[in-house]
């Protein structure tokens, strides 16, 4: 379940950092890029680079919210343990 739930964040992540990187590297030239004042002293290929995976990871951030947002009460709080494992602060019923 966590490798599908996962994936569910990864690929569409992945998808939309394409396009973005398409729709903002179409309009921005990574030569003319600063930061801090300072031009960004990475090649054109380095600047693509970088802005995927930041595009990349916000994204990710973004799907993952979503993702926890979207699990019921019972998968949050559930109890990770078997029933015969669990502490006397977990209760022994079938559902924790």
């Amino acid at each position: 379940m966590l490798s599908q739930r996962l994936m569910w964040i990864i690929w569409p992540a992945f998808l939309v950092a394409g396009v973005l990187e398409v729709l903002v590297f179409a309009m921005v030239d990574p030569q003319d890029l600063q930061w801090f004042g300072q031009p960004v002293e990475l090649s054109r290929q380095g600047v693509y680079t970088v802005a995927f995976f930041v595009f990349w990871a916000i994204t990710m951030l973004a799907s993952g919210l979503t993702t926890l947002l979207s699990m019921s009460p019972f998968e949050v709080n559930r109890c990770p343990l078997p029933v015969s494992a669990r502490p006397e602060s977990c209760p022994k019923q079938g559902r924790c």
